[in-house]
């Protein structure tokens, strides 16, 4: 059995569809671009050939796959075409995708996607990233998420600089039903996660999410800001923050993985979340964002409803690549 076909009877199962069928609806512009090209690709050359590999490396640059993860895994790509002795271009499209998700996780498995919660104690999260990336919205939707999940959720509203954030914010935990801490514009972002974290603490509460502030006008600024941020949260909290996500706009595709570089420099993000992946063609930055960042992407953004922030799945991401082809083979 080839591993799409195994892709495709592993999202047929019944709590699988909902997932393929979320990652299929979502991923629309960029497998129309990606899938049409490699489907071009297969009918301008029937044999698997250099020419072949080149032009598909162009495919997966355009696809924003980055291309230091490109060379990696057109040099894969070349190993296994021969390993196997794969002539036929057609034969292909099934180790492209089986390698697509083996370059995403390397060494690891799919626990790289999940949270890290804690058990029976508080779990603090600090959540970063730029203005305008959809941060505080992937708050609401998480805290939303959680809430669902049967645990009890806080937000901290730390961006006290943009205009209008904590407002945002507030109208995302009503939508969510679950309580928000707030002080006044302008106020000290450290100060708000100390409050934050104390009525956490106060409520009983699962998880605490805390918005920070995303001007990157001044790095020296931010950093100093979200170092002064953390140091609050490891006095209080030992071992915290247990998660610092980095808010990301697939949109921006190559422009996201140097803000990411810089919020790298500014404190030790443990996972990505990656908005409007529904509304790019270059969807590929997943893997150039895990591939040379290695960073775990653990949510992408699918769509605008509160449900439409889902887990990462890499497998669930490549069957949505290539859902098309599947059908076009009769086999989905």
């Amino acid at each position: 059995m080839g591993f799409m076909d195994k892709l495709k009877n592993k999202f047929k199962q019944n709590d699988e569809e909902e997932i393929s069928t979320k990652y299929k609806e979502g991923m629309t512009k960029t497998r129309n671009s990606f899938s049409g090209k490699i489907n071009d690709l297969i009918a301008k050359y029937r044999k698997v050939d250099e020419d072949f590999f080149e032009e598909l490396e162009e495919v997966l640059i355009t696809a924003d796959v980055g291309v230091m993860t490109v060379m990696d895994l057109i040099d894969e790509l070349k190993m296994e075409v021969k390993r196997r002795n794969i002539k036929d271009t057609k034969d292909v499209k099934d180790v492209i995708s089986e390698k697509l998700v083996e370059i995403y996780y390397g060494d690891d498995d799919e626990s790289i996607e999940e949270l890290n919660f804690q058990q029976n104690e508080l779990t603090v999260m600090l959540v970063v990233g730029v203005n305008g990336v959809g941060k505080t919205t992937s708050i609401g939707k998480l805290a939303h998420q959680l809430k669902s999940d049967g645990k009890k959720v806080v937000l901290a509203a730390g961006d006290t600089f943009r205009a209008g954030a904590i407002e945002q914010l507030e109208v995302w935990g009503e939508r969510a039903g679950v309580d928000i801490i707030k002080q006044g514009a302008g106020s000290d972002p450290a100060a708000v996660i100390f409050d934050g974290i104390k009525a956490a603490k106060t409520r009983n509460a699962d998880v605490l999410i805390c918005d920070t502030a995303g001007r990157l006008q001044n790095k020296v600024n931010l950093m100093n800001e979200l170092s002064k941020v953390k140091r609050v949260i490891e006095r209080e909290v030992p071992n915290a923050p247990h998660e610092v996500l980095l808010v990301l706009d697939a949109t921006t595709g190559q422009n996201a993985m140097s803000q990411a570089k810089t919020f790298l420099e500014a404190t030790n993000v443990s996972g990505i979340v990656l908005t409007k992946l529904d509304g790019t063609a270059k969807g590929g930055i997943v893997l150039a964002i895990r591939n040379e960042l290695h960073i775990p992407v653990k949510y992408v953004g699918l769509g605008e409803e509160i449900t439409d922030l889902q887990k990462f799945n890499a497998q669930a991401f490549v069957f949505g690549l290539f859902a098309d082809m599947l059908e076009d083979d009769n086999e989905y």
